[in-house]
C-alpha cells in the first residue's frame, strides 16, 4: 500500500512544537481540508492556518486574519455552513514523551479495551484515527492521531481536585517515545483540566477548532 503523504499541518505543528513558529504577520494560510471530511482553523500568535475543501480565494475573501479574525464567530460559522458542526475553541497544547525504553512505558497505566463504549472514546473514534485507551481508577485517557496526523492525547478523570489529572497526563507521557512531540486541545473555560495540562509539563502553543462542514455548504 502507498503511503499518504502527510498532510501540510503535521510539519508546522512539529516545528511550533520544536519552537519555530510561523511569522506573525496577520497573515492566513489556506491548505486542503483533513481527513475524513473534518475541517479546522489553526492559529499562533499573529498567524493562523485554514484547512478546507473550499478555495483558497473565496477563503481570503471573507476576511480572516492571524490576529483573532480566522476565529471570529462569523468566519467560522460561514466556513461550517449553516448545518456545520463546530466544535470549541480549545487551547492547543504540547508536550514531549518521557519513555526512554521501547514505547511501553513503565507499567502504572493499564490498557482499557473494555472502555470502548464510553462517550469520550467514542468522539475520539469519531474524529482520530489508531485510538488507545488507558486508565485506572482516577480516569481514562486516550491517545490517538488526530488533527493533521499529530499524536493526541485526551483525558477524562472522575476523582475530585487536580491531582488525578495532573498524574494520569505524567503517567500517559511515559508511553510516548521519550522527546516525541505529543499535543492536545483544551476549552480555555474548562479551567480544572487547562490547569492539570499545564501543571504536567504541556506549553500552550496556539488555538484550534474542528470543523465537519456542511454536505450542503456550497462555495462560489
Amino acid at each position: 500500500m502507498t503511503q499518504q503523504p502527510a498532510h501540510p499541518l503535521h510539519a508546522l505543528l512539529h516545528r511550533a512544537a520544536a519552537g519555530e513558529f510561523p511569522p506573525a504577520d496577520g497573515s492566513v494560510a489556506v491548505t486542503p481540508a483533513l481527513p475524513g471530511g473534518l475541517e479546522c482553523v489553526l492559529a499562533f500568535t499573529g498567524y493562523a492556518v485554514v484547512a478546507t475543501a473550499v478555495p483558497a480565494a473565496e477563503v481570503l475573501a471573507h476576511g480572516p486574519d492571524g490576529f483573532g479574525g480566522a476565529h471570529s464567530p462569523d468566519f467560522l460559522r460561514w466556513l461550517a455552513g449553516p448545518q456545520g458542526w463546530l466544535d470549541s475553541l480549545d487551547v492547543t497544547l504540547v508536550a514531549h514523551g518521557r519513555d526512554a525504553g521501547d514505547g511501553s512505558g513503565d507499567g502504572r497505566l493499564a490498557r482499557r479495551d473494555d472502555l470502548s463504549g464510553h462517550p469520550r472514546v467514542r468522539r475520539a473514534r469519531r474524529l482520530r484515527d489508531r485510538v488507545t485507551v488507558y486508565g485506572d481508577e482516577r480516569g481514562l485517557v486516550t491517545l490517538a492521531d488526530g488533527l493533521g496526523g499529530r499524536r493526541e492525547i485526551s483525558i477524562e478523570a472522575t476523582q475530585p481536585g487536580d491531582r488525578a489529572g495532573r498524574t494520569l497526563l505524567v503517567d500517559t507521557l511515559a508511553l510516548v517515545p521519550a522527546g516525541a512531540p505529543v499535543f492536545a486541545g483544551v476549552a480555555p473555560g474548562n479551567a480544572r483540566s487547562l490547569r492539570a495540562f499545564l501543571a504536567a509539563g504541556f506549553t500552550p502553543i496556539g488555538a484550534e477548532v474542528l470543523i465537519r462542514p456542511d454536505p450542503a455548504r456550497r462555495t462560489a
